[in-house]
């Protein structure tokens, strides 16, 4: 008697180590199942954050590529490139009235058949010495913006013959296949030809000659390099005009 009931005590004790280690093996389980779905939940959470700064890195991307592009765009037209209209038939055939060309603030020279964009605010005459001096031109009707062609550099010694109506560069007869006429006596007020340029100055002439105020009017004179704001480089309308205004000799 004893035997059997220290048998069942032992069977009993059996079952509840079973029934522990079941338990045990449940609660590892739910453990386990728990960590699964923690780290299910991590990774979902790790996607959708990673999409978040994909989108956040993408458009700081585009605001980046505008910006630098707005920059690049405003510096090109600040220190570049100037659009400028065309006034007058002074440059026919060449630029015509309500031309719209681009003025370049950065350039070698100027140098001979360039066409240049000048500040008229004063006109430069010469003395008995061949120096330059600055005139007073308030109340002219030059006093504006200019726009010419270079025809003679510094150093360059220009005549002009009235006569056979040509143009001397150091005693060289120009050939100038961008004119429209033959140059006009009557402008040739402002100085007594033939001329030596001085360091720092150019004489600039319209390409229509007969109408062009330029360098032979005394309320133009020569050109001092501080007034010329740049050079034409392209007319870009009217658009079936479009042309590059670069001279070859």
């Amino acid at each position: 008697m004893a035997e059997e009931n220290k048998n069942t005590i032992e069977e009993t004790d059996e079952i509840n180590e079973t029934a522990d280690t079941a338990d045990e093996v449940g609660t590892a389980e739910a453990v386990v199942s728990a960590s699964e779905d923690s780290t299910d939940d991590n990774g979902e959470a790790e996607i959708a954050e990673k999409k978040e700064g994909k989108i956040v890195d993408d458009i700081l991307e585009i605001v980046e590529s505008t910006l630098l592009t707005v920059f690049v765009v405003i510096m090109i037209f600040t220190y570049l490139l100037h659009p400028i209209t065309v006034e007058g038939t002074s440059m026919n055939d060449t630029l015509f009235k309500n031309d719209r060309v681009f003025m370049s603030t950065v350039y070698f020279g100027p140098h001979y058949g360039d066409i240049i964009v000048i500040n008229n605010d004063a006109a430069y005459l010469l003395d008995e010495n061949g120096e330059a001096v600055k005139k007073d031109i308030t109340g002219s009707d030059y006093k504006e913006c200019l726009i010419k062609r270079v025809i003679a550099e510094p150093g360059q010694t220009i005549d002009i013959d009235p006569e056979k109506e040509e143009v001397l560069i150091d005693g060289k007869v120009l050939d100038e296949p961008y004119i429209k006429d033959t140059i006009n006596s009557l402008s040739f007020t402002a100085f007594d030809f033939p001329i030596t340029i001085p360091e720092g100055y150019y004489f600039a002439m319209g390409d229509n000659r007969r109408v062009s105020a330029d360098s032979r009017n005394p309320a133009i004179g020569l050109i001092k390099k501080d007034q010329i704001y740049g050079k034409a480089i392209i007319r870009y309308y009217p658009l079936k005009d479009f042309k590059f205004l670069t001279f070859r000799k």
